[in-house]
């Protein structure tokens, strides 16, 4: 029934001849949240650092899957928790548990990629003073370099989990036979944490300067928040990456640089204007690696002015620039390593049936690349021209979440920079393409007859579809009426 068919009368009234039970109040509310929040996160960090000590995608394939959807259930009901706490105490434990995360990853080596590996070598040959394009680590050039750990002594290197090299030796660096495929931003990065390790410091140091990275991006996001004028809602959103599993299992666990490249966009799209601080962040970014530069469209999200197009764009490139330029001197034009092999061989070669899943459902093969390349296009004039410049971190969402789910690329930690983007704008539907990519990477493309890849990020497409759907306006005022005429009735 209506609530105004029944009044009910108050606690206490002069008219009520019994005493009604007070609703709970705000303050015990609050505590509440606090209370459950805290446990859930407890519970988080606990499962992590099991996950990471016990699963991994080979051998023990069983706990890190059961690890991680029992994390994402975890995660799930703690931002939830978290909207209804105190806005400082939610801060607090938002930060708090960002770090509390990002320290249970560091309980083991990394589980599901060898990347790092590649990453302590280039650190390594740099401070040699030597360009990490130069040489594949398996040249006998660098014989000098190696040791123990990143090339192991063993009779038997599939055994172990290692590569061979075209040498025979066995190594933990994966294409020991190629140069590096890293921008000159991630370059820096590995030779700074080089630079700061202990001798023996082996995958920790790594790991530790992604726990940084980590945190210090939940830190950028709340700062973000409260500079836009809405920090009743910037932890929870903040808790969107910072209590993501994927990112102490990529960002931590297995240190991927694509974390330097998510805080140096979430600076970028964060900035008051778009302007020369914008473009140069996101050029460091995108010289980090390349998928940030995807962001560029929200960047200018209605920008009209071609000045101020002209120097964001020209920030951007002239960082990238600089950034080469020290290695273009040692290296020469070598300077883009295996990045055109790797492209190839990664399945975005012309002709290939491993990417663009959804699209080949209903084109043929030939068709389904330069139908990607045509639908980016519109999607970017698309942000471009109808984005919202106070919210350039929008457009960036929406063109990095369709190039995920068109490309549906196998690799989990390139959706990174989607996790930071759905932080940024709470539109936490968009975790479903991280949670598609996760799948993928650990199931493989086809499971017991299975078409993972194009099951998973199709369902992770309508979550999308469906979150859009629901968010739009004409969907409120639907549901208001539908609700305002079931009241009436009741």
């Amino acid at each position: 029934m209506s609530d105004t068919a029944f009044p009910q009368r108050r606690s206490g009234s002069p008219r009520s001849g019994t005493e009604h039970p007070a609703a709970p109040s705000r303050r015990t509310t609050a505590r509440s949240a606090v209370t459950v929040t805290t446990l859930l996160l407890a519970s988080l960090t606990a499962v992590v650092a099991v996950t990471v000590r016990t699963g991994d995608d080979s051998s023990h394939l069983g706990p890190m899957l059961i690890g991680y959807g029992v994390a994402w259930l975890l995660f799930a009901a703690a931002v939830r928790a978290v909207r209804r706490a105190p806005r400082r105490v939610a801060t607090a434990l938002v930060l708090a548990g960002s770090a509390a995360v990002a320290v249970a990853a560091l309980a083991a080596p990394p589980r599901t990629s060898t990347d790092m590996f590649r990453y302590a070598w280039d650190g390594r040959v740099q401070a040699a003073g030597i360009s990490p394009y130069a040489y594949p680590p398996a040249a006998p050039q660098l014989d000098r370099l190696r040791d123990e750990w990143l090339f192991p002594d063993k009779g038997d290197c599939r055994g172990w989990g290692l590569t061979r090299t075209d040498r025979g030796q066995c190594t933990r660096i994966n294409r020991p036979g190629v140069p590096t495929i890293y921008p000159p931003v991630a370059e820096g990065w590995f030779s700074a944490v080089h630079l700061l390790s202990p001798a023996d410091g082996r995958h920790k140091p790594l790991q530790a300067g992604g726990a940084v990275l980590a945190v210090g991006t939940t830190a950028a996001l709340l700062a973000v928040g409260r500079r836009r004028g809405d920090p009743e809602r910037a932890a929870g959103r903040a808790a969107l990456w910072g209590w993501c599993p994927a990112v102490p299992i990529e960002a931590v666990n297995n240190a991927h640089v694509d974390t330097l490249g998510v805080l140096l966009t979430v600076l970028a799209l964060g900035t008051a204007t778009a302007g020369v601080r914008r473009g140069a962040l996101l050029g460091a970014a995108v010289a980090v690696k390349l998928l940030p530069v995807l962001a560029l469209p929200g960047a200018l999200s209605g920008v009209r002015s071609p000045a101020r197009v002209a120097r964001v764009a020209a920030a951007l490139l002239a960082v990238v620039a600089l950034a080469y330029v020290p290695y273009v001197a040692a290296s020469g034009a070598g300077v883009l390593g295996y990045l055109p092999g790797y492209l190839h061989e990664e399945g975005y070669s012309p002709g290939d049936v491993h990417r663009f899943a959804l699209v080949r459902l209903v084109l043929p093969d030939s068709a389904a690349e330069v139908t990607v390349v045509v639908l980016l296009a519109l999607m970017a004039l698309y942000v471009l021209w109808r984005g919202d410049p106070a919210r350039p971190w929008r457009g960036a969402l929406l063109l990095t979440g369709t190039a995920l789910l068109l490309v549906s690329p196998t690799y989990p930690w390139y959706a990174l920079l989607l996790v930071g983007l759905v932080a940024l704008d709470g539109r936490w539907e968009w975790l479903t393409v991280t949670l598609a990519g996760i799948v993928l990477y650990l199931c493989g493309r086809q499971s017991h007859g299975i078409p993972v890849q194009a099951l998973s990020y199709g369902v992770a497409a309508v979550c999308v579809v469906v979150g859009a759907v629901v968010r739009s306006e004409s969907a409120r005022r639907f549901l208001g009426r539908y609700t305002g005429v079931l009241r009436a009735r009741v």
